[in-house]
């Protein structure tokens, strides 16, 4: 077996441990008490999506109407910090006619026209299930009833009056 001998660390590879540390996130300003500082771990919030309103948009399409070749609304773009399907996506609105069409639309499911009569329905049919069950055991009752009044010799009278013939 070969014995494994440590060799003193030279200056040059103090300094490439330094930067390997740095490169991992982990700091050497705690290295006089012994424990690494770590990096934040909280995530930063989700980012907000853009709105634009409809005058800044009616804006930048009369800038872009106004400019000669596709540079200059290439230069434009980058210094609002718009894309190209933005101006795309206006001008079909604008052409539409639409000036509710320039103002943002709400993403997500379409909001569901509320019913009046949803509520009574349902309402009416959790009571109709409800009936159908205390009517189905009232007739489990019943049957139950009749035999065991034969059993004890009794047999009820089938005329609803509940006299005897």
């Amino acid at each position: 077996m070969k014995k494994h001998t440590e060799k003193p660390m030279n200056q040059s590879s103090a300094v490439e441990s330094e930067g390997a540390r740095r490169a991992t996130g982990v700091s050497t300003a705690g290295a006089a008490t012994g424990t690494p500082v770590r990096p934040d771990p909280e995530v930063p919030e989700k980012h907000q999506r853009r709105q634009y309103t409809a005058a800044y948009k009616k804006q930048i399409l009369e800038e872009a109407d106004r400019c000669i070749d596709s540079r200059q609304i290439g230069a434009m773009l980058r210094r609002e910090g718009l894309y190209r399907s933005n101006l795309n996506t206006w001008r079909s609105q604008r052409e539409a006619g639409t000036l509710a069409g320039l103002k943002p639309r709400k993403r997500g499911r379409k909001a569901q026209p509320v019913d009046p009569m949803k509520k009574q329905v349902e309402a009416l049919q959790r009571e109709n299930k409800r009936l159908n069950e205390d009517l189905r055991k009232a007739e489990i009752i019943i049957d139950v009833q009749k035999k065991v009044s034969e059993l004890l010799g009794n047999p009820l009278s089938p005329n609803p009056e509940g006299g005897k013939r």
